[in-house]
């Protein structure tokens, strides 16, 4: 885990091409990148769908989830904004921050590095509150979300799932 005193590495961020659905699908093909994330592997659709979406957001709001690269170039998995995607329970009209990193990428810094670009970028873009939602069992997110300076604000229950998510905002 990245301390306090140590610089964060070199992140750049990229809205996300067609090539990286497969980059991302074969990334979080790991069960303890997906054990918050519904515990099995998304279908190869799903990160088409996803890109093709972020794509979307970026060029209408200036603003997605981006690809994430680290200091050679490698994809190594996504951060970023988006609205939050769920009419029925969350924080609805929100715009919700968050990532996922391939496994051999935790632990080095890249997540929070990410995000706080993430916050710049989307500040930039006119964003005056951000959230997050993160599972409380977690503790790699809860730990990011504390180091971004976010607050828990409310606890939702997914409607599907029947698992707790906590809610945390952060006024930009």
């Amino acid at each position: 885990m990245t301390s306090v005193t140590e610089p964060l590495p070199v992140v750049q961020l990229r809205v996300p091409t067609e090539e990286d659905a497969f980059a991302w699908h074969r990334l979080f093909d790991h069960p303890e990148v997906m054990e918050f994330h519904g515990g099995r592997p998304a279908e190869m659709s799903e990160y088409e769908e996803l890109t093709a979406r972020q794509r979307r957001h970026d060029a209408e709001r200036g603003f997605c989830f981006w690809t994430m690269l680290d200091e050679s170039g490698e994809v190594i998995g996504f951060t970023g904004a988006q609205p939050w995607p769920h009419a029925s329970f969350g924080p609805v009209g929100e715009i919700e921050i968050g990532w996922r990193l391939g496994r051999a990428y935790w632990g080095r810094g890249y997540v929070t590095a990410a995000a706080r670009t993430t916050l710049e970028r989307v500040r930039a873009a006119g964003v005056g509150r951000v959230v997050a939602m993160v599972d409380p069992r977690n503790a790699r997110s809860v730990a990011v979300v504390r180091r971004l300076g976010m607050a828990q604000a409310e606890t939702y229950v997914g409607p599907v799932s029947r698992k707790e998510a906590h809610c945390f905002r952060l006024e930009l």
